[in-house]
């Protein structure tokens, strides 16, 4: 996936992005994700320089086993509107520790389907659902590989201060 800076280097994208921190990683000003992705970001040191890369990691591992009892409980009849709920609102819980905005509101509006016991509803949100989960994943596969690339970029570049 190709990501446009206009009218800048990706490294000074980057270096920028570290020296100021209001600006803010590309999927968050989509609105694929909100302050909580931020606040990971700030968590990341030289000690764990992968932090939030391995929260993600964990973050995508959980949602795709949750969004597979989804799909299983979508299929169970009678329907478990109760359990159905439960399943999407760990799901949310779990968008929300990331800052996955779009899945989380998602969530939200699933979680009233289920309310409403509405099973046609339930299968449009979830729908929804699975596809905002994948395109964050595409997007944070992106990020990801330009943070890493920016960082071969700046070992392999000497320093003369």
């Amino acid at each position: 996936m190709l990501v446009n800076f206009p009218n800048e280097t990706l490294p000074a994208f980057f270096s920028r992005r570290r020296n100021n921190h209001q600006t803010l990683p590309f999927p968050l000003s989509e609105g694929y994700l909100d302050e909580q992705f931020h606040q990971l970001e700030e968590l990341q040191d030289d000690v764990s320089p992968n932090f939030v890369e391995e929260v993600v990691v964990l973050f995508f591992r959980d949602s795709s086993r949750l969004i597979s009892n989804i799909e299983q409980a979508l299929e169970k009849h009678p329907q478990d509107f109760h359990g159905l709920r439960a399943c999407v609102q760990q799901l949310k819980g779990s968008s929300s520790s990331i800052g996955a905005l779009k899945v989380k509101n998602e969530c939200d509006l699933f979680r009233e389907y289920c309310d409403e016991e509405n099973k046609e509803g339930c299968l449009r949100s979830f729908q929804k659902v699975k596809k905002e989960h994948a395109i964050l994943r595409q997007k944070l596969e992106a990020y990801f590989q330009l943070l890493r690339q920016v960082g071969q970029m700046e070992r392999a570049t000497p320093s003369y201060n």
